[in-house]
């Protein structure tokens, strides 16, 4: 389990099914753009069907207990509120893997997914022991775009027709970041910056003198 504040992530469970689903049929609209769906059938491939909520945790699990992907459900204030997966696991000589996410659109803009984003790539890089996190992620997607940009990872090019995501295969854009980056941790270097914008953000007031002077009326 992973916490910062109100934040909480853990690994999902077939327990989660009904808030999952209810979080999803809500945020329908905001998400399909995003998601990724089914491609057509080749004619000597074999024909796939999206997974149940229960294939899906299964076939997570089974990759976690692998070793080769990290999945977690994202509580917010108690509830749940998103998901995020670490996968693409490799080990060798790259040590690399890759997160996908989504969060509940009442949520957005509160950090809930920058914060989420740096507690997770800490863990990979701290505790799991990997060398390099890629997030990739649709040019048109601002939001997604949004929280690396926060979270100061580098854009490394795009990759044309990489994931066949709403009904097309559409073309991604590369973030990455290494260990070597974030030698304090990402969430520390998150919220400093956070902090710095808040305070650049924050009104400024003149300062009042205790006695007035002539040309400086209190």
């Amino acid at each position: 389990m992973l916490t910062d504040g109100d934040i909480v992530l853990r690994p999902i469970k077939l327990r989660d099914q009904r808030p999952w689903r209810e979080v999803n049929r809500r945020n329908r609209d905001w998400l399909r753009p995003w998601e990724a769906t089914i491609p057509p059938p080749t004619p000597s491939g074999p024909v796939a069907h999206r997974p149940t909520y229960r294939q899906m945790v299964r076939h997570l699990r089974s990759e976690a207990n692998a070793g080769r992907m990290l999945p977690f459900v994202i509580e917010y204030q108690g509830r749940l509120v998103g998901q995020l997966t670490v996968a693409g696991i490799t080990w060798g000589s790259m040590c690399s893997g890759h997160i996908g996410y989504w969060v509940d659109e009442a949520v957005a803009g509160r950090g809930v997914m920058p914060t989420s984003v740096a507690l997770v790539v800490d863990h990979c890089f701290r505790a799991v022991g990997l060398h390099r996190i890629e997030v990739c992620i649709r040019p048109e997607n601002g939001p997604s775009r949004r929280v690396v940009e926060k979270l100061g990872f580098r854009e490394e090019g795009v990759r044309p027709r990489y994931l066949h995501i709403d009904g097309a295969w559409r073309d991604h854009l590369v973030f990455a970041l290494t260990a070597e980056e974030v030698p304090d941790g990402l969430l520390s270097r998150w919220k400093r910056a956070a902090s710095q914008r808040a305070s650049q953000d924050a009104p400024r007031t003149t300062p009042r003198n205790a006695h007035n002077t002539p040309g400086n009326p209190a």
